[in-house]
């Protein structure tokens, strides 16, 4: 079970904090005594979540990820100032909806950078002497779009696919220095993000996309628990895996 003291005294890494699923896993990581370092692009954004979260001492701190190279060096700067890292949650992330005859390839590289490769770059960051104290966890944002397929988001479905594979090999290859990997891979959640991709649907597309949903749509704190219970020792004898968080939808 987890308590208001699961994570006390850990420092937790959170990309995408902004808005969104990153900073609903924030707050609810806060609340179970965690603390938080607010990733993400905007900082003004991540003051606004920082002053949602609980508990004392959390640190803003912005990061463009598109800059893969300098991950390991950032986050080895982080933990020689603020301490070694217990998690990193990986909730930064970009959608694409667009058919395949107007994909373009510079579209293709720059999704998988942030989706997939800043994935990859934050676990070589975390895995450094010193950076990380076992046991340690690492979650990674993936989607229900990475199991099954849908018309016009085939770049965004590779990533995602490419995520869940991601965290099988990785959690093989870091098992053995105490530090775990897993995926969750939610449906459709009511967030600023699908907010956006619901103006580019006509009302009877939008209601098609919920009936899929025999739970109806998620809320952020649906997937910030799942986030919780793979970052907390509740979790401690998995890794590999990939937690479907869909209300339903990867039923049919």
């Amino acid at each position: 079970m987890l308590d208001a003291t699961a994570l006390a005294d850990r420092t937790i890494l959170v990309t995408g904090a902004s808005s969104g699923l990153g900073r609903a896993a924030a707050v609810m990581l806060s609340r179970l005594g965690a603390r938080i370092i607010a990733v993400g692009r905007n900082e003004a954004r991540l003051i606004e979540t920082a002053e949602q979260l609980a508990g004392t001492g959390h640190l803003v701190r912005p990061f463009d990820l598109s800059a893969i190279d300098e991950i390991p060096g950032w986050m080895k700067s982080l933990s020689a100032e603020h301490g070694p890292l217990r998690g990193v949650v990986h909730s930064a992330g970009r959608h694409l909806a667009r058919p395949l005859q107007m994909v373009k390839p510079d579209a293709v590289q720059e999704l998988m950078q942030i989706n997939v490769t800043a994935a990859l770059m934050l676990a070589k960051g975390l895995r450094q002497r010193n950076v990380f104290e076992a046991p340690a966890s690492i979650v990674l944002l993936s989607s229900v779009m990475g199991q099954v397929g849908q018309a016009g988001v085939s770049v965004y479905s590779a990533s995602k696919g490419a995520v869940d594979a991601l965290t099988r090999s990785l959690a093989l290859e870091l098992a053995a220095i105490g530090i775990r990997v897993n995926s969750i891979a939610p449906g459709q959640v009511e967030t600023e993000m699908a907010q956006q991709q619901r103006q580019t649907l006509t009302e009877e597309q939008f209601e098609r996309i919920r009936a899929l949903h025999p739970l109806g749509l998620g809320r952020p704190a649906d997937v910030a628990h799942a986030v919780a219970f793979l970052i907390a020792d509740t979790s401690r004898w998995i890794t590999g895996s990939t937690l479907t968080v869909d209300g339903g939808y990867t039923a049919h």
